[in-house]
């Protein structure tokens, strides 16, 4: 495999008892030129030789954070923990990923903007402002997070016990491997099983209602 940056010895920092290295570039790649200096990482598999994925200008990986595929941080970003961050996603401005979460697709995180736990951002999703993303959420499609009250995370307590995120911008639910509006959750639900389908049903309406209430 031939690498795609180097790490350069005499020019780190220390973060929290850590010391990471800047990042210069060994070859073209995108839009990263040969000789370009990149941000900082901890050690190499924080970010892949391989694709375009990139840390730029400030911005921090370290701990066993991967960086991979057309992936980019940059800003003051720092991503770190257990995370991931994968496909075309973009991490920049003061934003944090950490613990096992993970963003992917062609989402963005920025802003002040946190995603942590065992939180996922995918596709086209946005996080950003003071948004906090955690726990179990998924935030997927093109959703929009800009406040921590921008999406709700409930738990299935009758057959899976799996937890399920409804977000408000766009009004859609993530289930498991589904994704749609409210009544067609509910349709799929009962195909699946009457209490399954009363319940998912029980929640939407606990949506709507909430929703009211709020306007």
């Amino acid at each position: 495999m031939t690498k795609k940056y180097e790490l350069l010895t005499e020019d780190t920092i220390e973060v929290f008892g850590r010391k990471l290295f800047r990042i210069k570039a060994l070859v073209s790649f995108g839009v990263v030129r040969k000789g370009e200096l990149g941000g900082y990482i901890e050690k190499e598999s924080n970010l892949s030789h391989e694709d375009k994925a990139w840390v730029y200008s400030h911005a921090q990986v370290y701990g066993d954070a991967e960086v991979s595929s057309d992936a980019r941080v940059y800003g003051n970003a720092m991503v770190f923990g257990d995370a991931k961050v994968y496909g075309d996603a973009g991490i920049f401005g003061n934003a944090r990923v950490y613990d096992k979460a993970k963003v992917c697709g062609d989402a963005k995180v920025y802003g002040d903007a946190r995603v942590y736990g065992d939180a996922e951002v995918s596709s086209d999703a946005r996080v950003y402002g003071n948004a906090m993303v955690f726990g179990d959420a998924k935030v997927y499609g093109d959703a929009r997070v800009k406040l921590s009250k921008d999406y709700i995370v409930f738990k299935n307590t009758w057959s899976s016990f799996r937890w399920f995120t409804y977000t408000k911008s766009n009004k859609m639910w993530r289930v498991g491997c589904f994704y749609g509006t409210g009544q067609e959750l509910i349709k799929k639900a009962y195909k699946d099983s009457k209490t399954s389908g009363k319940c998912y049903e029980a929640y939407v309406n606990l949506v709507l209602e909430l929703e009211k209430i709020e306007k």
